[in-house]
């Protein structure tokens, strides 16, 4: 017999939702604590402004401060159906933990039933056909089963942290399709410039053109200098063409990713470059890991791995489960719910393993393997996190320095053009000279575009490495 005490510790220990899985610690990261190399450089002189701001206490409205860009991010986050998706996959996740926790407390049903039978003569006791009645109504619970051993809440806990891996999921899908519709934008703005650009060239070259045709009619040019003239004008058009089809593809992918058609009145001009109201704070590797929702949601699924492994060490331990309820019974309906008709049942039920051919030890081995292989992929997505930062702090200041080069080029090659169109009108050198200058003062034109898209993607990419953007 059990004393009353230790059925009282007993039944303590089951409400108090112990569980037999291992205490969870969180791993050591496998990065150094702080940015090494040219990163750590940056960090070090950009965390001099203490005025500078967490990403991911940075609402993505106020860093992507374009009006057009904010209205397609707003369609994107309504219409995107990835994103569709991972809101969906949080409400799924929240039902699984909801049904998982509905099992810690007992299912109460009521119950009615009528069992009407008749025997024939030949099988009846009494030896004439009888009709015998049995009319029920019941409440109570059936399997309801004694968590002693901290199988159900262990299985609880895993649901509830793979719906909050869910949830950061959902997150980390929302940071990324606000980076990628950025993206997208200036894609679409940087062909629309280079669009631009050799537009201008056509009409450029159709002039110069023009006026060596005039020259040559009247000896003044050779047919040479026509003819590069014309080669000029032809290449323009290629390119012409070539940006008109890149510019619709990177339409239709903008209205792919924002969900929905997309007005006109919405689409870049030309390319601008994104700023940020205030100036990002890299913080620490440590910092990263608190706040990335990819590492966070690859963190919940370390956790119901080893939650997991609780309700597998469970499995060896005895069963318990009742059904019991309480109602009526009588052999007449209008008799069901007079006096002396009630009834119970009372029928607890323990099941101890005993031989299962290794199947709980299999069990056990397969969820710890789990755990190891979500420690891994933890570990992977904090290395991937790491590199993702570095390399975006390294590439943002080069890229400065890049795009401050590009426009002393492109200004010096615009300089060179002009001298050299001037020396071949007034005849001192050949056209040749202007074709070379010409090219060269387009070559650096779009190199620019180039380099200012460049660094406007990585202004994106800082901010979405950093964990910023999920806020709307």
């Amino acid at each position: 017999m059990i004393s009353t005490k230790s059925a009282i510790a007993i039944m303590v220990l089951c409400l108090s939702g112990c569980t037999m899985a291992p205490q969870y610690t969180r791993p050591d990261s496998p990065v150094p604590e702080k940015w090494g190399g040219k990163a750590g450089d940056i960090v070090a002189a950009k965390q001099v402004d203490s005025s500078a701001t967490m990403a991911s206490e940075l609402k993505w409205r106020e860093y992507f401060v374009n009006p057009k860009m904010q209205k397609l991010i707003e369609l994107a986050l309504s219409n995107n159906r990835d994103l569709r998706v991972a809101a969906l996959n949080i409400e799924k996740a929240r039902a699984q933990y909801q049904i998982k926790r509905a099992d810690l407390l007992p299912t109460i049903n009521a119950t009615g039933s009528a069992n009407i039978q008749r025997l024939p003569a030949s099988v009846s006791s009494s030896g004439r056909a009888t009709i015998s009645r049995q009319y029920n109504a019941n409440l109570g619970f059936s399997a309801y089963e004694l968590d002693f051993f901290g199988r159900v809440q262990s299985l609880k806990d895993q649901a509830l942290e793979q719906y909050l891996a869910t949830e950061h999921a959902r997150n980390s899908a929302q940071i990324s399709l606000v980076a990628e519709v950025a993206n997208a934008f200036l894609t679409l703005a940087a062909d629309r410039e280079r669009l631009k650009i050799a537009q201008d060239t056509l009409n450029s070259q159709q002039e110069s053109f023009a006026l060596i045709q005039s020259r040559y009619e009247v000896g003044a040019s050779s047919e040479l200098d026509l003819r590069q003239a014309q080669t000029s004008v032809e290449s323009a058009r290629v390119d012409i063409a070539r940006y008109s089809s890149q510019v619709a593809v990177d339409e239709n992918a903008l209205s792919l990713v924002v969900g929905t058609p997309i007005s006109k009145e919405l689409l870049p001009e030309g390319l601008t470059e994104i700023t940020a109201v205030k100036d990002i704070k890299p913080g620490l590797p440590s910092d990263l890991i608190q706040r990335r929702p990819d590492i966070l949601q690859a963190e919940g699924a370390l956790k119901a791995a080893n939650a997991n492994i609780g309700a597998a060490r469970a499995a060896f331990f005895p069963k318990i489960t009742i059904n019991t309820n309480i109602g009526t019974t009588s052999d007449q309906l209008v008799n069901l719910f007079s006096p002396g008709s009630a009834a119970w049942l009372f029928a607890p039920q323990i099941s101890v393993p005993i031989f299962d051919t290794g199947r709980n030890i299999a069990s056990l081995k397969m969820s710890e393997a789990e755990k190891k292989i979500a420690l891994a992929q933890y570990e992977k997505a904090i290395q991937s996190a790491f590199r993702e930062v570095s390399d975006a702090l390294i590439q943002r200041d080069s890229l400065v320095a890049q795009q401050q080069a590009q426009i002393a080029l492109t200004g010096a090659s615009s300089e060179s053009y002009r001298l050299a169109d001037a020396r071949y009108k007034a005849g001192i050198s050949s056209y040749l000279n202007v074709l070379d200058s010409q090219r060269s003062y387009y070559a650096a034109r779009q190199g620019l575009v180039s380099v200012n898209q460049s660094r406007s993607t990585n202004l994106v990419a800082v901010y979405k490495v950093l964990g910023g953007g999920a806020d709307q």
